[in-house]
């Protein structure tokens, strides 16, 4: 278990990842930085895996920003490139 989060850290880690253009304009619509997304990767904590997932298997994983507040960050895994894509985000309060 958790094994494709483990997987999508790693990439990010070594910054084998690439932000959606959904993400991206989640990212500037809710005031996030894309350095907040990975750095909070590292603690954040696995919501659900879903290697099943099409087009490509994800995961749902909570973060915090430095001030404390918490979002949703959905990665996937690009198996053919082989990096991690940052799909979307958004504010667990607010939907």
């Amino acid at each position: 278990m958790a094994q494709l989060f483990d997987m999508i850290r790693q990439l990010v880690a070594e910054d084998k990842y690439i932000v959606g253009d959904h993400a991206s304009d989640r990212l500037e619509e809710r005031g996030i930085m894309e350095w907040q997304v990975v750095a909070g990767l590292d603690d954040g904590e696995l919501i659900a895996e879903r290697p099943e997932a099409t087009p490509n298997p994800a995961v749902e994983v909570r973060e915090s920003l430095p001030d404390g507040t918490e979002f949703k960050a959905v990665w996937s895994h690009l198996r053919q490139s082989g990096v991690a894509k940052l799909v979307t985000v958004h504010f667990l309060d607010r939907g």
